[in-house]
């Protein structure tokens, strides 16, 4: 069973940019997540993690936090580790 550990709050779609609430645990660099709508799966590595503009190497649990991905996503997408 996936284990969630939050959801897509906005798509930057000229930007390929999911905004995400980080609810559980942490994420970090070369972590790999699952986005999850529906019949809808995929999975990816994250390479890139943004906080208010600024690039850094981890998140956790209550952080909102911008991640380049390569596929539209929806609002409301829930995100898994993989």
């Amino acid at each position: 069973m996936d284990k969630q550990i939050g959801k897509v709050i906005h798509f930057y779609d000229k930007l390929g940019v999911a905004i995400i609430d980080l609810e559980k645990g942490k994420l970090k660099l070369g972590d790999e997540i699952k986005f999850k709508k529906g019949d809808e799966e995929f999975s990816q590595k994250i390479e890139s993690i943004q906080v208010d503009h600024q690039s850094v190497d981890a998140v956790k649990a209550g952080d909102s936090f911008g991640v380049k991905v390569g596929k539209m996503i929806k609002p409301g997408t829930l995100v898994f580790m993989a």
